[in-house]
């Protein structure tokens, strides 16, 4: 077995993948992963929809590249960059053997009367809903598995919402494609220790 610092120092964001199908228990073992990450109450507000066959991939990936064009056509990109655009997303999307779709759910978080502690509430919810989806994301390249976490559904939420039939109480949020790696990029810039962590107080070295 891997030293966990191995594993975190190791992984990367993998975005190429073997045409390879992923063992049901290998996927399963990856998803119970999530279940150990710490939540704020322990309330677990994660929810996690798998996609493995093609058609329901490719039903996801175009309505999220049709969310996207709208956009990008308010922001007055040209219609050759879009079509770049959408065609790379709906490729990468739908060719990885696995996709996972990340929600949120506040369902046995504190409901507060004061706004305020609500958006806190959900600040909580969602660094749980992150902490989980970075197990499964360890889990994964422990067992060679390829993964990278997208961001995409948080631009076209209702898109993803009909296409997965979620619920209008929980919220996607992330998106993690998933499989055998057909690619090994290296390790990308890192900010070293003196740049982000502080003795004391803001700005003092370690």
């Amino acid at each position: 077995m891997s030293c966990i610092t191995d594993v975190i120092r190791e992984r990367r964001s993998i975005r190429k993948y073997a045409p390879r199908p992923v063992p049901t228990e290998t996927l399963r073992e990856v998803l119970e992963a999530a279940q150990w990450a710490p939540s704020a109450h322990n309330a677990q507000p994660w929810r996690f929809i798998v996609l493995i066959d093609e058609p329901s991939k490719k039903e996801l990936a175009n309505a999220m590249a049709n969310a996207w064009i709208t956009d990008m056509i308010k922001e007055g990109i040209l219609p050759e960059a879009r079509e770049e655009v959408t065609k790379t997303s709906i490729e990468r999307f739908t060719r990885a053997p696995v996709l996972i779709a990340a929600c949120l759910t506040m369902k046995d978080m504190i409901n507060y009367e004061e706004k305020s502690r609500q958006n806190s509430e959900r600040d909580l919810a969602v660094q749980s809903l992150g902490a989980a989806v970075q197990n499964m994301l360890l889990a994964a390249h422990s067992k060679k598995l390829g993964a990278c976490w997208f961001c995409a559904p948080v631009f076209c939420k209702e898109a993803v919402r009909t296409i997965l039939k979620i619920p209008k109480d929980v919220e996607p949020q992330a998106l993690i494609a998933m499989g055998y790696p057909a690619e090994m990029p290296p390790a990308p810039h890192r900010k070293t220790l003196e740049n982000y962590a502080y003795a004391g107080s803001w700005g003092k070295n370690l």
